[in-house]
């Protein structure tokens, strides 16, 4: 857990003003209570996860449950309006901003999405279901995002068009 801290205090540029670290610290508390064994030690660690989870969540609008699995150096760039389903998978330097949805695509169907490494979601966006978003992938803003993205895509409008990211960097004189 503390080398995790660590990471995060440096991911967030050494700033206890940035909410995703406050959220980032609830979260690491949370994942590390379940290393305790003995249900009866980890009961008050649970008691204190809840309370602070709600408070983050409440002053932050970011819902981030200790379920989700979230790999080194995620970042929340901006805060509100964030939500997170516990079965949600990230990769590590994953960047997620503003009024951002991971979840479930139906109340009554498991599974959510999971992320590759270095991928970086737009504010707004939505990505819902049992898919894969590959590495080095960009989701731009108000995506909304229902099937498998590759690595090294661009997924965006609604429903998301995927886009290889090597197309969307040619000048347009060259594609035309």
């Amino acid at each position: 857990m503390f080398e995790n801290l660590r990471e995060d205090w440096r991911t967030y540029d050494r700033s206890w003003s940035r909410q995703g670290l406050w959220v980032m610290i609830v979260y690491r508390f949370g994942r590390w209570r379940y290393t305790i064994r003995s249900r009866f030690i980890r009961l008050p660690f649970s008691f204190i996860y809840r309370l602070l989870k709600l408070a983050s969540q409440v002053l932050t609008g970011i819902d981030l449950p200790c379920e989700a699995t979230v790999g080194r150096r995620f970042c929340i760039e901006h805060f509100g309006g964030i939500i997170i389903s516990g079965d949600a998978v990230f990769g590590d330097d994953c960047v997620i901003r503003n009024g951002v949805t991971v979840g479930l695509r139906r109340t009554n169907e498991r599974g959510a999405p999971v992320f590759g490494n270095r991928v970086d979601i737009g504010a707004g966006a939505v990505i819902l279901g049992k898919i894969h978003i590959g590495n080095d992938v960009s989701i731009g803003a108000n995506a909304v995002v229902l099937q498998d993205v590759p690595a090294n895509s661009i997924a965006v409008g609604v429903p998301a068009t995927i886009r290889p990211r090597n197309m969307a960097a040619q000048p347009e004189s060259a594609t035309g």
